[in-house]
């Protein structure tokens, strides 16, 4: 009986130590600030829609404005996140981000509540002031968050593991099955409200749950800087200090050499000019240029810049559950039912694949890891290779793939000529409907029907699969980007990886703009089927210069005292 109260009091203590770690904490933060986010990106791109009469043109700029933003500004915000101090980076960042929220939230609440007024005020003007403010607003929303996320995941996280790499990488996973079910539940959730209510109660909804969470997150954060005194130093900031001891040592020095009053004149004149070379005009205007350049090199300068690359090259790809592959699916006859099913299903496999890294890095180690995964995404994706030549797919090689591009710039508005029997017959059976004397049933009967759901199947079953792999992968290339990163450079590296995936990301919305048509979709997912077969390629040269033949014994007697880690001794402290 005394050994049974022993066990269950430290069981009980062990469960109360957990929920009152920093560890806890900052789970905990991230998934009030990612149920935020996702809740938000969902939405916004709801309103923006509802808000220009059922047109995609404001959703389109806002994305655009997003990209182009990270882009430009990736490495901006890493450097500052690494020049500042950790908890003035988290609390700004998060007081930015959720104010930018609340404030987009109740401008969209006014421009709902008043839009009939606002469209004969200065003819139209002042309402499309107001959507430039609403995406302007919303741009700075996201920079603030990616400041976040650079700051908590990349940053604190390292920090809080300390020299142990497999709590590292089970923190990594689990906030990466933390995004997964937020993808899921948050969108689902903010959905019913707006559905069941109004777009602006959707929107003060949302502004309430930022302004709530915005205290609790901030509170969050002060516990865990308290509990972890690790993240108080930064080595930029041990770097300063070694640099005024040796300052010290030299005007010691010169004092006891007593140098020339010409020499101690010279030297006053060069450090005049260099203080004001710095501090002049030109100087502090093109600062942001400098570090913009400097972040780059750096980054193609770091021993896993071919890691990071292979990360970004992924994003190259319309084989995810982004608008562009929903769309083809309604294409292909499938209805929001199915495809909140296998969005569904895409996120257990997503979990999975964080599962599935914890398990393989322990017994293989990391690197292998990552070619693991590398290799299990490439496999699932032949499915989606096959399903372009199975029944059902649209491919049509007879149809130009950028047909639709090329007839707009010539000024052929023409449409396809339809069939006037189906035509005259979906015409007369939808005015039955409106009449009331055709069901709903029967209207479902009036959609072209698909000769075959074979290849759709095929499709969404080598994606859905493939995130097991996708997920392993990346949670691959995040913990490399941790351990090999030193931390004076670790915030502006991870600004630039920012900045490489939405590059890409950008690129095939772009391959979509010029090939649009079902006809081409065929062609765009071996496109993307390409390009991660190459982005698995740049990890695979990365992974056999460190790990030479010793890439293929994947279970080794003892992968821990194999190295994974290929930058030199100095690199490797976090």
């Amino acid at each position: 009986m005394a050994l049974q109260a022993e066990s269950k009091k430290s069981c009980c203590d062990s469960v109360t130590d957990y929920f009152t770690s920093a560890k806890f904490f900052i789970y905990l933060g991230h998934a009030l600030s990612t149920w935020g986010d996702r809740m938000w990106h969902f939405a916004v791109a709801v309103f923006l829609v509802e808000l220009y009469g059922n047109s995609l043109l404001l959703t389109a700029v806002y994305g655009l404005v997003v990209a182009g933003s990270v882009l430009l500004l990736g490495a901006i915000i890493g450097d500052w996140v690494d020049k500042s101090a950790r908890l003035k980076v988290a609390q700004t960042s998060l007081i930015v981000q959720n104010s930018a929220v609340i404030l987009c939230g109740i401008l969209l609440m006014v421009v709902f509540l008043c839009k009939v007024q606002l469209v004969s005020l200065f003819n139209g003007w002042l309402l499309t002031l107001c959507y430039i403010l609403v995406i302007s607003i919303a741009n700075i929303a996201n920079l603030a968050s990616t400041a976040t996320a650079i700051t908590i995941q990349r940053d604190w996280i390292v920090v809080v593991a300390g020299e142990d790499r497999s709590r590292l990488a089970d923190m990594n996973a689990t906030v990466r099955r933390i995004d997964q079910l937020t993808n899921i539940l948050a969108p689902l959730a903010v959905g019913q409200i707006i559905t069941f209510t109004s777009p602006m109660a959707g929107c003060g909804f949302i502004a309430g749950w930022n302004l709530c969470s915005m205290c609790l997150e901030y509170f969050l954060l002060w516990k865990v800087y308290q509990m972890t005194p690790a993240l108080a130093i930064k080595t930029s900031q041990k770097e300063d200090e070694q640099e005024l001891k040796q300052l010290n040592v030299q005007k010691d020095v010169e004092a006891v050499q007593k140098p020339s009053e010409s020499s101690e004149l010279m030297s006053g004149v060069a450090e005049a000019s260099s203080v004001e070379k710095k501090n002049g005009c030109c100087y502090n205007i093109t600062e942001p240029f400098r570090t913009l350049r400097d972040g780059w090199v750096a980054y193609y300068n770091q021993p896993i810049f071919f890691a990071g690359m292979s990360l970004a090259f992924l994003y190259m790809t319309v084989l995810g559950f982004d608008c562009i592959t929903t769309g083809f699916a309604y294409t292909q006859g499938l209805n929001g039912s199915i495809l909140s099913l296998l969005m569904g299903a895409s996120a257990i496999t997503g979990i999975l694949g964080t599962m599935a890294f914890t398990w393989i890095r322990k017994r293989c180690g990391l690197v292998r890891t990552g070619f693991i995964s590398g290799v299990a995404q490439i496999s699932c994706l032949a499915l989606c290779v096959v399903s372009v030549f199975m029944p059902g797919s649209p491919l049509d090689l007879t149809v130009s793939p950028f047909q639709d591009i090329t007839s707009h710039f010539m000024g052929d508005s023409s449409l396809p000529e339809a069939n006037p029997t189906t035509e005259n017959s979906l015409i007369t059976q939808t005015h039955s409907f409106i009449n009331g004397s055709t069901s709903a049933s029967e209207i479902e009967e009036m959609k072209p029907q698909v000769v075959s759901y074979l290849s759709v199947s095929f499709l969404f079953a080598g994606v859905i699969a493939a995130r097991v792999g996708l997920w392993s992968f990346d949670l691959t290339v995040t913990q490399l980007i941790q351990e090999n990163v030193i931390e004076s450079e670790r915030g502006v590296i991870n600004g630039v990886q920012n900045s490489m995936n939405y590059l890409l990301d950008l690129l095939h919305f772009i391959m979509v703009i010029l090939a649009p048509n079902p006809e081409a979709f065929g062609l765009l997912v071996i496109i993307s089927v390409s390009f991660v077969v190459m982005g698995h390629m740049m990890y695979f040269r990365y992974a056999y210069k460190t790990l030479r033949s010793r890439l293929f014994l994947c279970f080794s007697s003892d992968p821990k005292n194999e190295t994974d880690n290929p930058s030199p001794p100095e690199s490797d402290k976090v």
